[in-house]
């Protein structure tokens, strides 16, 4: 039988390894939600204490940073993504006492802290918006806002035809007549980037989290700060075709109101503020940009460190796409001199287990639901773990969402009247939303609330099956997702391999070359196959089997969707 073997290949090489050893290179930087992480208050929603009391589990997974969502003052209209008080912690997650023992305890374990930072629009709970909206039409405080008259008789008509990311209009009227945009929801008004004082004040947030000791800034829409001069009318989206050469899924946001120019700007003057600090504290950018090119201008060497591949995580479970945006994505930042980041789930999209469990596997739904398509989740579960030792094997940085190491579908049952997300209601109850990959983590299989919170309360439902999932069921198992995730940024740190090279293996024998991506980084040939049937890999060569998504016997056939990596004989 034809088999994959290290003589029969010859390899294009794609991506050097890098000479650079800056930490956020190669970083595997782990997501905290903290509402969902772990409760320590026994009040059912996460808290930092809570998060503080989990470190020694995420030292042990042998992550490098941890990234916490927004922990701010907050009205809690959009998860906290809704800022009233960018320098204080809300008293839903504790205090800024709290955030000094965390901070410290995860320096402490040898891991660094990167916040949230909310600069494209605050709570409409923000003393300043309240000011605006106390103030006249023209006055300073307005002006931090972007207020503008309507349109038709009277004003009664929006200043343009904008919508929301959540549904509905993007612009609100107050009762003097005039509008406010939020491309968000209501209550998240958005600041206006082109008022001095707005710079000076985000400046100062940074220095204050920076005085604290953070090790960077996670830039929530990074791309949407500022908008077309004019605020001109959209006429919609522009489709951009599914596996292009450049790497575009259509996962990029378009209009006037993202990815302008003067965003640029703002990003030079916030990195030299962070090069004034040791430590090497990092920028990293929420901007959903395609092409990959375009996103590249963000991680110019005067501007961020990293930002999130989204054009990957938005790829089918495909294995020429995956290659075609693999490529795209190690040149277009290479030509800029910085690493790739990649991303296979967040709080923002349904978690990878089960978008990969569709018949449309590893699509992007905005949600699944109570009479939506539900996943394979047997399938999706072993289609997760081959993306994941294949993404971990790439050169560049990698970001996990909380639980993935448990290998955590979506609750995609969940009751619809128990949903907080603002877009279930905003798209007129059509997008389901956010909230399914937000449920509280499982910690111990016989606890109440599987072990999130002493009381075993819950801010949602977790689902029965994620006993299974818990991290006391795994525990001790190197077969499971958990024992996985340990064994394998084990050897990616002991192989280098986030600073590692990319090069093709090429010449795959036909019947193979369709549904398996292969490739060598350093030391160690990677092999994903995403076909139906068995791939041989000839053992003859000296290949020596590291680490697989699935038990597999050394010299056995590689399993569909199954990932294996291999030490390359020396």
């Amino acid at each position: 039988m034809t088999s994959i073997d290290t003589s029969a290949t010859t390899t294009t090489l794609v991506h050097r390894a890098s000479e650079h050893d800056a930490w956020w290179r190669n970083a595997v930087i782990y997501q905290v939600y903290p509402r969902s992480f772990a409760d320590a208050s026994g009040d059912g929603i996460g808290d930092l204490p809570g998060v503080t009391s989990k470190l020694d589990h995420l030292a042990r997974l042998g992550v490098d940073a941890v990234w916490l969502s927004p922990f701010y003052r907050s009205p809690q209209a959009d998860a906290g993504y809704d800022v009233a008080d960018y320098r204080d912690v809300d008293p839903l997650f504790g205090t800024l006492a709290d955030f000094d023992e965390m901070i410290e305890r995860a320096h402490r374990l040898g891991m660094r802290i990167i916040v949230d930072l909310v600069p494209n629009h605050t709570s409409d709970e923000h003393v300043w918006f309240q000011a605006a909206l106390a103030a006249d039409k023209g006055s300073p405080e307005r002006a931090r806002y972007i207020f503008r008259d309507g349109k038709g008789p009277e004003g009664a008509e929006p200043p343009n035809n904008w919508t929301s990311i959540f549904g509905g209009p993007a612009w609100t009227r107050i009762p003097d007549g005039q509008w406010y945009l939020h491309l968000f929801d209501t209550k998240q008004p958005d600041l206006d980037w082109t008022n001095p004082e707005v710079h000076e004040e985000m400046i100062s947030v940074l220095r204050f989290w920076l005085d604290k000791g953070v090790d960077g800034f996670r830039v929530d829409v990074a791309h949407g700060m500022v908008k077309a001069e004019g605020l001109p009318d959209w006429a919609g989206h522009v489709s951009m075709v599914d596996g292009s050469d450049d790497g575009s899924t259509g996962a990029g946001n378009q209009g006037p109101m993202f990815d302008q120019d003067g965003v640029h700007e703002i990003y030079r003057e916030w990195r030299e503020v962070l090069d004034e600090y040791d430590g090497e504290r990092i920028l990293v950018a929420e901007a959903w940009v395609e092409p990959l090119s375009r996103l590249a201008r963000y991680v110019r060497p005067d501007e961020m460190h990293q930002a999130f591949n989204f054009s990957y995580l938005t790829t089918l479970w495909d294995a020429g796409a995956l290659r075609r945006v693999v490529t795209a994505s190690l040149e277009a930042n290479d030509a800029v001199g910085a690493p790739s980041t990649w991303v296979l789930s967040n709080h923002d999209v349904v978690r990878h287990p089960s978008r990969l469990g569709l018949s449309v596997a590893g699509s992007k739904p905005q949600g699944i639901g109570v009479g939506d398509e539900q996943p394979d989740e047997e399938l999706g579960l072993r289609r997760a773990r081959a993306a994941t030792l294949l993404t971990l094997a790439l050169p560049g940085s990698a970001y996990l969402y909380q639980g993935e190491e448990l290998g955590l579908p979506e609750h995609t049952t969940l009751d619809d009247s128990l949903r907080e997300d603002p877009a279930w209601a905003r798209s007129g109850h059509t997008e389901r939303g956010r909230d399914g990959c937000r449920v509280p983590l499982p910690w111990d299989a016989d606890a109440p609330g599987l072990g999130f919170s002493p009381t075993g309360a819950t801010w949602l439902p977790q689902p029965a099956s994620w006993a299974r999932y818990a991290l006391s069921a795994q525990r001790g198992d190197p077969s499971s997702t958990y024992g996985m995730y340990r064994a394998a940024l084990r050897i990616r740190r002991d192989f280098k391999l986030g600073s590692g090279s990319l090069a093709w293996v090429d010449g795959l024998p036909g019947c193979f070359a369709e549904t398996t991506v292969a490739f060598v980084n350093g030391d160690v040939l990677v092999v994903a196959n995403l076909g139906d049937e068995p791939i041989p890999v000839d053992p003859v060569h000296g290949l020596e089997l590291l680490q697989a998504s699935q038990p597999l016997v050394h010299g056995a056939p590689l399993p569909p969707d199954t990932t294996a990596w291999f030490r390359l004989p020396r």
